[in-house]
């Protein structure tokens, strides 16, 4: 099965209320295991980018301004990357507000939410009463923060990753043995591709070994 792990920074909080994404991030597993594939795209908004938004991201209004690439020039491909697969967003409901509000603009196919896998629910159920953001979920589990000095959708998605693979109490895929055949022969060599070269010891080897235990025992018991 195929996810896409998603994130945004935006210039604010509501998209009703004038506010456009600056960034978009997508992270491609199969069973949480990561193909390579990334959809990452900086966009500039046409608008200013408010103090506020700017501290937490930092993108200014200079930087994106100067971006060539909009929502509209990206959106195809954007729908073409998530496409029949499960979005697994942290707090889905603000991503897919500024998402589909973009979409709906340009009056392309919305997300639909049966698609969305929403972390932020499921730590809730998890954890009520608790912190359940990202950092508080990452310092719950361990997980390195230490690179999170801004927000930054592609960093946050590898975050999320780590996360939602802590909330379903998964473990990170290892080497499948019920791979290997069951033929004797070829386990036989796989044995003997990881096994050390035994060297035997020479006579003279042997001889000085000999010598060695003997003056032992006489130092310590005569």
């Amino acid at each position: 099965m195929s996810e896409i792990f998603l994130d945004t920074e935006t210039t604010g909080l509501s998209f009703s209320e004038g506010h456009k994404i600056v960034e978009i991030a997508c992270i491609e597993t199969v069973d949480l295991i990561p193909t390579n594939k990334i959809f990452h795209k900086i966009i500039n908004p046409k608008r200013d980018v408010p103090k506020k938004a700017f501290d937490i991201h930092g993108f200014s209004t200079e930087y994106l301004s100067n971006k060539k690439e909009t929502f509209e020039s990206i959106a195809d491909e954007l729908i073409e990357f998530i496409s029949g697969k499960n979005i697994i967003i942290h707090n889905a409901n603000f991503d897919l507000g500024f998402l589909n509000g973009e979409l709906g603009i340009l009056k392309k196919k919305l997300i639909e939410k049966k698609n969305i896998i929403d972390s932020l629910e499921i730590a809730r159920n998890k954890f009520p009463g608790s912190s359940n953001s990202l950092d508080a979920l990452c310092r719950r589990f361990n997980i390195d923060l230490s690179k999170r000095t801004k927000h930054n959708a592609l960093l946050d998605c590898e975050l999320l990753r780590e996360v939602y693979i802590n909330l379903l109490d998964a473990k990170e895929p290892k080497f499948n043995l019920d791979s290997i055949t069951r033929n004797t022969d070829t386990i036989n060599s796989k044995v003997k591709m990881y096994c050390k070269k035994v060297i035997n010891p020479s006579q003279l080897e042997l001889k000085e070994h000999k010598n060695f235990l003997r003056s032992e025992i006489k130092k310590n018991y005569f």
